[in-house]
């Protein structure tokens, strides 16, 4: 009895639907993911079979020689230099023309509606000791709004400026999709219409052991983790967040991660720029405030941007100086980009694929005897892209540095850098400068920073030019005061 049941089990296994799993599995010395077969249930074996024929078993052997048990090359080549950038103050008087070009531009598309926001937004608050999504994550110094609030109040303070529809394209995982889902939909999309609202998943790639094993969650589950914010490229196509913005008449996407409040999400000068010159990806940066700032490294390789990972620059390049005593290597991707939606398009129906990344990380998973392990120690390898990578693959990019103390203070742990506490400090101190820009006193300590808690609302001001126009609505500010502004 048990060897005519092991025979059937075995003839359900092989032929379903014409798949032969476990050939299939066996050719590409994957077969342990069928180990437990024989304990699970028909739905549960119709659920793996599904998710192994969603498996690119033939790219999975090349990333296993290449990726979780070699050690990938590095891409940096010995012809590379640094790359050249527009500063957001021009230093000429040309240069002062082309910029108020870019700004009327920029107002232009803005306000025809051309212009969308997309947030890669697929993590959790793990770091930051928070459950949830990130982007739920209450980060403003009075008010405590959101990640997600901010920028919709954002949308909306923009949308209403230029009056036009500005969508907004919100990239999840499955870490964190329907929690978000939920999140929008209990806040009533933060007051947006929720039909310019898109909120999609990015894509899953598996986890291995070291020996090149793809490890299972459960017995009948693959571990899977997140693509990567490069998996956004796939994802926008996929999801039809791509098609619903050709509806919508978007061409250009501003492109900015989670955990930066500070981003500026529509900016004229950036987008038109962007447009001017041609591009089809762009990128801001940062001057970076020492070699070794955990920042990627924009350089020039055979002529095309690129983003050199700080941990992949040579020390000698990392501290390399100027003339004037500057880093040669200065400028610091941070995450915020312009993306043509054909730019995009010509990405996914070209085949252009994302090379991916290693990461060595903690994978929980279950082991052949079907126990749940939580490693204390990296035990396996995570695969991810990355969206920089799309960038040597446009014709034309450009990159404009901004001041980071205006732009980007990301929130990334509990503590110390890039801490929550850190952000809301650059946060006020942001509120601070713009208010003094336009004559109004703040109160300040003996080391210069503010002596009062503040924080502006897109509604009153998206950037400090809207200040002057309102110093009537701002009251006097005494030492400790906590001063909201909308």
């Amino acid at each position: 009895m048990i060897r005519r049941f092991g025979v059937l089990e075995n003839t359900m296994l092989e032929e379903r639907d014409g798949f032969n799993i476990r050939e299939l599995l066996t050719a590409h010395r994957q077969e342990h993911l069928l180990t437990f077969w024989p304990q699970l249930s028909p739905d549960q074996r119709a659920d793996l079979t599904e998710q192994v024929r969603e498996l690119d078993l033939d790219s999975i052997d090349e990333w296993i020689e290449t990726l979780v048990k070699g050690q990938p090359q590095t891409p940096i080549q010995h012809d590379f230099e640094p790359a050249k950038s527009y500063s957001v103050t021009p230093a000429t008087s040309d240069l002062k023309r082309k910029y108020n070009q870019a700004i009327e531009l920029g107002e232009e598309l803005i306000s025809k509606g051309k212009v969308a926001a997309l947030t890669v937004a697929g993590g959790q608050g793990t770091r930051l000791g928070f459950e949830g999504p990130k982007g739920n994550y209450p980060i403003s110094p009075i008010r405590n709004k959101t990640l997600f609030r901010i920028f919709a109040e954002t949308i909306a303070a923009v949308s209403k400026r230029y009056k036009a529809v500005c969508p907004w394209y919100v990239m999840t995982s499955p870490l964190n999709h329907q929690q978000t889902v939920d999140i929008f939909r209990t806040d009533n999309h933060y007051g947006l219409d929720p039909k310019n609202v898109f909120i999609f998943q990015q894509g899953t790639l598996p986890n291995f052991g070291f020996d090149g094993r793809i490890l299972l969650a459960d017995k009948g589950q693959i571990a899977r983790s997140p693509d990567g914010h490069g998996g956004c490229i796939r994802a926008l196509a996929r999801s039809g967040a791509l098609a619903d913005m050709k509806r919508h008449g978007v061409e250009y996407l501003t492109y900015w991660q989670v955990d930066n409040p500070l981003v500026r999400l529509f900016d004229p000068l950036f987008i038109g720029l962007h447009v001017l010159d041609g591009a089809q990806m762009s990128s801001k940066a940062v001057i970076k405030t020492g070699p070794k700032e955990k920042v990627g490294n924009f350089c020039l390789v055979d002529g095309k941007v690129t983003v050199i990972e700080y941990s992949d620059l040579p020390d000698e390049l990392a501290e390399k100086r100027l003339s004037d005593g500057s880093l040669a290597f200065q400028l610091g991707s941070i995450a915020i980009h312009i993306i043509n939606t054909t730019f995009v398009e010509y990405l996914n129906t070209k085949g252009h694929t994302l090379p991916l990344h290693k990461a060595i990380k903690k994978v929980p998973h279950i082991d052949a005897q079907g126990r749940r392990i939580e490693p204390r120690e990296p035990n396996g390898v995570k695969l991810e892209s990355f969206i920089f990578d799309a960038i040597p693959l446009a014709d034309r990019s450009i990159i404009l540095d901004i001041d980071r103390n205006e732009q980007f203070a990301p929130v990334k742990n509990a503590a110390g850098e890039d801490s929550a506490e850190v952000t809301r400090r650059m946060m006020v101190q942001r509120a601070a400068l713009w208010l003094e820009s336009a004559g109004i006193k703040v109160p300040r300590k003996a080391d210069g920073s503010p002596d009062c808690v503040l924080e502006i609302a897109p509604s009153f001001a998206l950037d400090r030019s809207d200040v002057p126009a309102k110093k009537d609505k701002v009251p006097p500010i005494r030492p400790g005061d906590k001063v909201y502004l909308e």
